[in-house]
């Protein structure tokens, strides 16, 4: 059986604990999970009793995250982490280049090498803040045609929030297994160590690092108690451990650099765990749109899946929003999203089919692809959408053709200079806009 479909087999049936922000429990083995306590004298089994902190101790309940986690041998047993190369990973704060103010939109990543896996496969794009001050996010984009193989990864720098657009992956976390098909996100937390399986030949994707407050599900004020992104709809894992005495390279991204050490044994051995400090995966078409039916197109922020709140209230460190199959119905309105400009910035991806504002096809926005409005600069439908919208006829339509996804940041997002002098930069962005010309009829 090769590797892909065993990793297949695998990840068919995976059992889940559901809801976003709970309280998880999980044992592999009966008898695993210690009851009362946190840290007994002897944990059950021989195992060892080790927290996994997420949070300042001193956090206020609501925004601690922390997991217990009983393990066949402590983390704290290794040997010293050295430097490895960083290959095409980029940690803020990015100074090889400067902020731009100009539109910028990405054709997907070339094809990788062969035996590229997800973490050789890791291309930074840009980013902001200062991964050591925990403040900001990168966009990173992934192409893989090979699984990881006796290494696992895992980032202190901050939180991954995994954005599959081609093929599927198998996470092998230490809480246990999960399954992110394109169309769902996976949230590897600080400091979870994960090993990437394909579940097909080729995998592509997208990442957004968030270095500051973890995700969280936003407020709904006077939407009211339902609506967006459900808590029930995300899947935590249940305990699932590796007992293999064989050598495992464990690469650590620390202050923007990678560190790996070889273990004599896999560092995925927990064999029961509590807390909720714990990776999920969701899928993006349970998201329940909230729209206008009445007229006008609401601002994208109506989309928000999760976001990672800020010093200032309502100003996120940054968000992760989400346009899903939906109906639009407004009377006398312009329907795709409309021209402006922004205090934020926003980088967005395409998972699949075509996004309402923009043309889709070669050297236009295909899935794969990105563009990047940083904070004020002019943006909004393409010419050709805009002569289709404004002639079209008002009844009602489903958009049900494409997903899109947005990362959106209080600050300017500063492309890396591979980015910015990458072959699949498309160079004639600002074309895309030629030919709005003067109506005014006064």
């Amino acid at each position: 059986m090769s590797g892909i479909e065993q990793a297949r087999k695998t990840a068919e049936g995976l059992e889940h604990s559901a809801g976003f922000g709970n309280q998880h429990s999980s044992e592999a083995v009966p008898g695993a999970l210690p009851h009362g306590r946190n840290s007994p004298q002897r944990a059950p089994l021989g195992l060892y009793a080790e927290q996994l902190s997420g949070s300042a101790f001193t956090e206020p309940r609501a925004h601690n995250r922390r997991s217990w986690l009983y393990r066949i041998r402590p983390s704290a047993a290794h040997p010293p982490f050295v430097r490895n190369g960083n290959g095409a990973v980029r940690t803020a704060p990015f100074t090889e280049s400067v902020p731009d103010p100009n539109r910028l939109r990405w054709d997907p990543l070339p094809e990788p090498a062969a035996g590229t896996d997800f973490l050789a496969g890791l291309w930074t794009l840009g980013g902001n803040g200062d991964a050591t001050q925990r403040a900001g996010m990168a966009v990173h984009l992934y192409h893989a045609n090979s699984s990881m193989t006796d290494r696992v990864f895992s980032d202190s720098d901050g939180e991954l929030l995994i954005v599959p657009e081609r093929g599927g992956l198998l996470l092998r976390t230490e809480l246990g297994l999960l399954r992110a098909q394109p169309g769902h996100i996976a949230l590897i937390p600080r400091g979870i160590r994960f090993r990437v399986e394909l579940l097909d030949d080729t995998a592509r994707g997208y990442v957004c690092e968030n270095y500051g407050q973890p995700f969280t599900l936003p407020d709904l004020g006077p939407i009211g108690a339902n609506g967006l992104a459900n808590a029930r709809d995300f899947l935590a894992p249940v305990a699932a451990y590796e007992d293999d005495d064989r050598p495992v390279e464990v690469v650590n991204k620390f202050c923007g650099n990678l560190w790996s050490a070889t273990y004599d044994h896999s560092p995925l051995d927990v064999v029961a765990w509590h807390g909720n400090h714990t990776p999920y995966v969701y899928d993006l078409h349970r998201f329940n749109v909230i729209g206008s039916i009445s007229y006008d197109h609401p601002d994208p922020s109506i989309f928000t899946v999760l976001t990672s709140p800020s010093d200032t209230p309502g100003l996120a460190g940054v968000d992760f929003v989400v346009f899903a199959p939906r109906w639009l119905v407004g009377e006398d309105t312009f329907r795709p999203p409309y021209f402006h400009r922004n205090v934020m910035s926003e980088y967005m991806g395409l998972i699949e089919g075509a996004y309402d504002a923009k043309t889709a096809g070669k050297g236009g926005f295909v899935p794969g692809g990105g563009s990047l409005h940083n904070m004020m600069s002019a943006h909004g439908p393409d010419r050709e959408t805009f002569d289709r919208a404004s002639g079209a006829e008002l009844k009602p339509q489903k958009i049900d053709d494409g997903l899109a996804f947005m990362f959106e940041t209080r600050w300017p997002v500063t492309a890396t200079g591979q980015a910015a002098t990458a072959d699949h930069l498309q160079r004639g962005y600002d074309d895309v806009w030629q030919g709005l010309s003067r109506n005014f009829r006064p």
